[in-house]
């Protein structure tokens, strides 16, 4: 495998220079072909099969949390590429005069893109269709763990495009190693922070770029004046969409202590109506996903487990069966910082609950943690909005709803740290995967005027530049 890709990588180091030379309508002709083979229903169906093998995920889910994202950045992309591609002119300060200076986006070559299983058709084809607009060539290594979505996304990239262009490689984490060997211009990752910094550890060795889209414990707070009924049947959803396999679902919840009882209430019954309208349990929905696998379903059991043997205590849910990879919606409340289900993501349906007094503990609290990639905010007081918007440093915020931080292209999204570096989606992606380049077009003039051998009257002449700049 190490001889194949390096035979492909050479082979795209050959081509990307043809690629950074392609005008907009050629880029977004190579776009229009991933679009085009996701509207074929044939191919959707293959789609659903695929995605309900990795994760047991509805159809609507594959749709509006898959297919649907990946068709909105194209076109969104379509609407704009023309823009991001014209030169930009900025100001020419005075001592400068004679010149014209302005900034472009060109490609920056062969891009690595390693995506994850959570979302697997998602977070593999949004930055792939950017790094395609941007001009590379792309490596795309997705997630060995979602292994059927992994084999619809290898089928449909060899049938769109020459392994010149895109090539998908599928294995495990020595194919992984493999690729990390080799001088990328950019790598963009996404996954946990742990395998992030391997990945930047590996891309420093060749100084190549690096976007890292990672996640950690994205805290969720509730205060007094909040409409608790529509709060938490917003956070049931967030946190059930995907079985809470998701980087920016609430994580853990602050609930001001006037609340948490009712919160606790209308989040059941939320979820009854949500997953059993009918009373044949949450099991037997066909809207409700599993986890992935049992190794990530025994981490959840455990963390569990630790949580209960150190005093907190089950609210809700907390049925677990191995066999399906089910585990019910499940609040828990006592819920301290020495317990493992608050020192590591949880990716998946528990929701520990942690009560306070005024929002100074919130705040107090949230920082403590390494700094999120969303902070949600759930309240009617504006005071309060801003008190925990200027207390808190996070990758983005939503304010009075949940899992939105990624569905607005003209916003960046990203974390901070611990929970990412660098930005996706819109602009920010697209130059993401360019390289900024500043040009100054000398038209008329010189600077030959301070030029040596030097003295008084060139002194005052360059103090009297640098003073109107």
């Amino acid at each position: 495998m190490h001889h194949e890709i390096k035979r492909v990588f050479c082979l795209q180091q050959e081509k990307w220079p043809q690629l950074a030379r392609l005008g907009v309508s050629e880029r977004i002709e190579r776009l229009m072909r991933i679009d085009k083979y996701l509207r074929d229903e044939r191919h959707l169906l293959e789609l659903y099969q695929a995605m309900f093998m990795d994760l047991h995920k509805p159809e609507v889910e594959v749709i509006a949390t898959e297919v649907g994202i990946v068709q909105a950045q194209i076109s969104y992309i379509k609407k704009h590429l023309s823009n991001w591609m014209r030169p930009r002119k900025v100001p020419t300060p005075l001592p400068l005069i004679g010149t014209r200076s302005f900034t472009r986006y060109e490609p920056k070559g062969v891009i690595l893109i390693m995506s994850p299983w959570n979302f697997p058709l998602n977070l593999s084809l949004v930055p792939l269709v950017y790094a395609i607009a941007a001009g590379n060539a792309v490596i795309l290594k997705p997630s060995e763990i979602s292994s059927h979505t992994s084999a619809f996304i290898k089928h449909m990239m060899d049938e769109l495009f020459p392994e010149s262009e895109v090539m998908v490689f599928e294995g495990d984490a020595s194919v992984a190693s493999s690729l990390l060997e080799q001088p990328f211009n950019h790598i963009f990752f996404t996954g946990s922070p742990r395998v992030g910094k391997l990945v930047m550890t590996a891309a420093a060795k060749h100084l190549s770029g690096v976007t890292l889209e990672l996640g950690g414990k994205s805290p969720a707070i509730i205060d007094e004046t909040a409409d608790i009924s529509l709060i938490a049947r917003r956070v049931a959803w967030a946190k059930c969409v995907n079985n809470g396999q998701t980087c920016i679902t609430p994580d853990y919840l602050l609930l001001h202590e006037s609340v948490c009882d009712s919160f606790i209430h209308e989040f059941g019954a939320a979820v009854k109506q949500l997953y059993d309208p009918e009373g044949e349990g949450i099991k037997n929905s066909p809207d409700y996903c599993r986890i992935i696998n049992g190794m990530h379903f025994r981490r959840l059991r455990s963390i569990y487990d630790d949580a209960i043997s150190k005093g907190a205590c089950l609210s809700l849910g907390g049925d677990f069966d191995e066999s399906d990879r089910f585990i019910s919606p499940t609040l828990l409340e006592g819920v301290t910082c020495d317990m493992n289900i608050m020192n590591e993501e949880i990716f998946g349906p528990l929701l520990p609950i942690i009560t306070y007094r005024n929002r100074k503990e919130a705040k107090d609290m949230i920082r403590r943690l390494p700094n999120p990639l969303t902070l949600y905010i759930a309240s009617r007081d504006q005071a309060n909005i801003d008190y925990f918007m200027d207390g808190i440093s996070a990758g983005g915020t939503v304010i009075n709803d949940y899992m939105l931080g990624y569905s607005n292209p003209s916003l960046p999204f990203g974390g901070i740290n611990n929970s990412g570096i660098g930005r996706s989606l819109g602009l920010h992606c697209f130059a993401g995967f360019s390289n900024e380049r500043s040009i100054i077009h000398r038209r008329w003039g010189s600077l030959n005027i301070i030029y040596p051998p030097y003295n008084e009257r060139v002194l005052r002449l360059i103090n009297t530049l640098y003073r109107w700049m």
